[in-house]
């Protein structure tokens, strides 16, 4: 017989108390649920009920094996569900975590098409500049750039950006080009008040020679848009990600403050939590991002 039915039926009668009431519940007969009990029973050798004229218990024995039992079967059904779902078509509510700058320049104006390709599922984007965690937070996946910290997430590569200092070409005119790292300091820099505390820019000299440039001055701002508007207005350099200021730059309104520096160049990725099978509406989103970006990066925004 099969394990599981037998697993079901003793388990059943547990529940129940009962031999007819399990019966009932499980929609076969009394017989039938007393065949299945009896042959786990001499299949491990062991009592599992204690039976009487009036009623039905698990013995020690029945008890300890009970309690596994019912987690097996826990697991099957799951397990069932799960098989279930994975071959349904994506539905229900996708809770998404991005950052700022990259969910109103390049998710927002995407997400009316995932919608009108998957109607069944609702989108919750939530931007912020803050790492948020996944899970205990209730966020089924995120578009997360630069260096992954968490390496329990799972991670699928969308895309990649550059980091450039860039200014308008009015700046360069009325204060001139820096030429070395050094010549920053005599310069306006605008600075991204997310990074909190630590205003400075992480760069790397010609050398390889990795410094880092205060950027303390006029203007600070949480908001990278915003600080790609005072470049181009000529207000100061700005250190910002490609799919900020490609646009700006193809149509000459920006410029690469410090062309010879080598490149900065950062992954985009979509993180989720782990596991070994991925929800349908998450996977569905994702493929559906690299598609989107197939033609992006690093400087192709």
């Amino acid at each position: 017989m099969d394990r599981l039915t037998e697993m079901e039926a003793f388990a059943t009668v547990v529940d129940q108390g009962g031999f007819t009431d399990a019966a009932r519940k499980m929609g076969i007969s009394k017989s039938a649920v007393s065949k299945h009990v009896s042959s786990l029973e001499a299949r491990l050798g062991a009592r599992l009920l204690n039976r009487t004229t009036r009623r039905v218990s698990p013995t020690e024995i029945g008890l300890a094996y009970y309690d596994r039992a019912l987690r097996v079967l826990n697991d099957a059904g799951e397990a069932d569900a799960l098989v279930s779902s994975m071959q349904s078509d994506p539905s229900g509510l996708l809770r998404i975590s991005v950052a700022t700058d990259f969910g109103v320049n390049h998710l927002s104006p995407i997400l009316g098409q995932f919608l009108e390709d998957f109607p069944d599922i609702t989108v919750n984007m939530v931007l912020n500049n803050r790492y948020v965690e996944l899970i205990s937070e209730g966020f089924d996946m995120a578009v997360r750039i630069g260096d992954l910290e968490d390496s329990t997430l799972r991670a699928r590569k969308l895309s990649e950006t550059t980091r450039r200092m860039i200014a308008s070409p009015t700046y360069f005119e009325k204060y001139g080009r820096p030429e070395r790292i050094d010549d920053l300091n005599e310069h306006k820099l605008l600075h991204y008040s997310s990074q909190g505390g630590n205003a400075v820019w992480k760069l790397t000299a010609p050398s390889g020679e990795k410094r880092q440039v205060r950027t303390a001055g006029g203007l600070s701002v949480n908001d990278g848009q915003s600080l790609l508007n005072a470049a181009i207005s000529g207000l100061g350099i700005a250190y910002l990600p490609s799919f900020l200021y490609a646009r700006a730059m193809a149509e000459g309104l920006v410029e690469d403050a410090m062309p010879d520096l080598p490149v900065d160049t950062q992954g985009i990725f979509a993180v989720y939590p782990p596991g070994r099978f991925t929800q349908p509406k998450v996977r569905a989103f994702i493929d559906f991002l690299v598609h989107q970006f197939a033609d992006k990066g690093p400087t192709d925004w």
